[in-house]
């Protein structure tokens, strides 16, 4: 009597399984997994982010010389907005060029900087100098660009990725991104780790279903499965 041997495997499985391991209803069952795989997308998801600002942040300038510049004004808009990370590289001023975007000193030896537009070269006295433009600017820049004043030419930019630079600049930049970057690893390292003890516990839940696959009709209806085969 198929409807009576259901009956009581049904009551002997819930006599003989713990509560915390009773099978979930199937809705449930695949709620709980399609939240897992969400978790484990975002997790995956930031934890690259992290790495792509490391790289971008802290590698390439490291191994290249080069400086991560944050641009604050409307000057070079819509080509550079304020916010956009940009990556300044040394270069050879005999190699500077109309139209190359160069990061200069606003006076010789001071701190502050202006990336800007070469839009004119000048040769006085075996010296080249710059005239120099932002691209949302309507007049060229008062004064002329030393060679000693050029502090390199823009190799590449990233939208937005400047406020980052900005909240993790100086000797917070050593240690913030890394530890970050750890953290984050560690994190998916146990998103990762609650999938397989998730895995094992279903294919336990299956064994003491008699066999029957736990995502399977007969487990969820309580129909009896011949094993036979």
């Amino acid at each position: 009597m198929p409807r009576m041997e259901s009956r009581v495997k049904s009551e002997a499985l819930s006599a003989t399984l713990p509560a915390d391991q009773y099978p979930l209803p199937k809705p449930a069952r695949k709620a709980a997994s399609l939240w897992r795989q969400i978790r484990f997308a975002l997790s995956l998801a930031v934890l690259l982010l992290v790495i792509a600002l490391a790289v971008v942040l802290i590698v390439i300038p490291k191994f290249t010389g080069s400086i991560p510049l944050t641009v604050l004004t409307s000057s070079m808009e819509p080509g550079f907005p304020p916010g956009t990370l940009i990556i300044v590289r040394p270069v050879e001023v005999d190699a500077l060029v109309l139209g190359h975007v160069i990061t200069y000193q606003m006076e010789t030896g001071k701190r502050g900087v202006i990336t800007h537009r070469i839009i004119a070269i000048n040769t006085s006295a075996g010296e080249r100098t710059f005239v120099t433009k932002g691209d949302n600017n309507g007049a060229a820049d008062a004064d002329a660009v030393l060679e000693a004043q050029v502090q390199g030419q823009l190799w590449y930019s990233v939208p937005l990725i400047g406020y980052v630079n900005s909240a993790v600049n100086g000797s917070n930049r050593a240690w913030l991104i890394p530890v970050a970057a750890s953290l984050l690893f560690a994190y998916a390292g146990y998103e990762i780790l609650v999938g397989v003890v998730a895995g094992v516990r279903k294919r336990r839940r299956g064994k003491r279903l008699g066999g029957t696959p736990i995502d399977s009709p007969a487990a969820d209806s309580g129909v009896k499965v011949d094993e036979r085969g």
